[in-house]
């Protein structure tokens, strides 16, 4: 029997009665949520669920639409159809929602997650990332740097108070190269959708990056290795459904609570994995480029270590934070490094023609 709406009852409890009708019983339901870290009085007259809000919130975040212009692989390209930042999430976003669907779990609280999971990313990817985390004192690790966006650096300051569950699957979904199935289930969000945006990442970037290596001339299809073609398939989208179908069907088989991914598939995703990073993020024009990025990403924050730090209003630029204000040494290179970190790449490239790159004398 399908779910009937009734007329007199809220939309958002009515929502609530359909989730906990169909969902599977490992799905975490709106209702069930650990709540938010500022408590809000709930809204009987809303039409939206918890994790619906979140999702909102976050796709209307400014950090959300710098993502545009932040790197992913190749950086600044000139190229239409490289990926960025931002259409790597919706990737992940859309393999993630099949995943959730066919498995009956909590679609939208897994679109809160994959849309929210690379916010703390800086420009020029990876290579802004370790850059950061070289030159701040605590370090810095980007699927960290998410949840202080959207606990603390997103709506001026105020943030976005997302749902634990959001908050949880931000943070865990991503640990670099290690496991892509963790045997220690503390590295892993506590709900199964969570989990499954962090397989989602992987299985999108694994797969796009390949896409766009194809796109520069850096690789052939010819150059995948035949023990690992034969397993995912030949096509970007056959590679995709195979691994999307190989996850479903082994979790629905083992039917445990928990997700599962044959052998055959972990191992060749896994070394799809180490193939890209020894053919394509390390391949020296690749390699090269990033070098540059670092160079940039150091000299802005020892600039602004020294200096404060500036904003741009219309075509000129103005010191807004000056150095004098802050009380001490860590408390300037957590500015330096948030105010760094949430840089597009053409931000960061017209900063530093700005304050670097002598200008033309014109007379008066």
């Amino acid at each position: 029997m399908g779910f009937t709406p009734v007329i007199g009852k809220s939309i958002k409890r009515q929502l609530e009665d359909r989730e906990e009708q169909i969902l599977s019983r490992y799905a975490m339901l709106s209702k069930n949520s650990r709540g938010r870290r500022i408590p809000e009085e709930e809204q009987e007259s809303d039409i939206r669920l918890a994790f619906q809000r979140d999702r909102d919130r976050i796709t209307h975040s400014k950090t959300f639409r710098r993502l545009k212009h932040k790197t992913q692989v190749f950086l600044a390209p000139t190229g239409d159809h490289y990926r960025t930042r931002l259409t790597h999430v919706l990737e992940v976003s859309q393999i993630a929602r099949t995943i959730t669907s066919a498995l009956c779990l909590n679609e939208a609280l897994t679109e809160a997650i994959a849309l929210g999971h690379d916010l703390g990313h800086t420009p020029f990817g990876h290579a802004g990332e370790a850059t950061l985390n070289e030159l701040h004192p605590g370090g810095f690790r980007h699927y960290v740097h998410s949840l202080r966006v959207v606990d603390f650096l997103e709506n001026d300051g105020k943030g976005l108070n997302l749902s634990f569950e959001v908050r949880n699957g931000i943070v865990r979904h991503s640990k670099g190269r290690n496991d892509i199935l963790p045997k220690d289930s503390s590295e892993m969000a506590v709900t199964l959708e969570g989990q499954i945006v962090r397989i989602a990442d992987i299985i999108a970037y694994v797969n796009h990056d390949m896409d766009d290596a194809f796109r520069a001339g850096i690789l052939q299809e010819s150059d995948l290795p035949s023990a690992i073609s034969t397993v995912i398939g030949g096509h970007h989208s056959r590679r995709i459904s195979t691994m999307v179908r190989d996850l479903i069907v082994e979790t629905l088989a083992a039917d445990d609570g928990g997700l599962h991914i044959s052998d055959r598939m972990l191992e060749a995703i896994t070394n799809l994995r180490t193939f890209l990073y020894e053919n394509v993020y390390r391949y020296h024009l690749v390699h090269n480029e990033f070098e540059k990025a670092q160079r940039i990403i150091r000299d802005l924050y020892a600039y602004f270590l020294e200096n404060g730090l500036v904003k741009r209003r219309g075509i000129l630029w103005e010191h807004m934070d000056d150095k004098k204000d802050w009380p001490d040494e860590k408390t300037a290179h957590r500015r330096v490094c948030d105010f760094v970190a949430g840089m597009t790449d053409r931000y960061a490239l017209g900063l530093y023609e700005h304050i670097f790159l002598p200008r033309p004398w014109t007379v008066r």
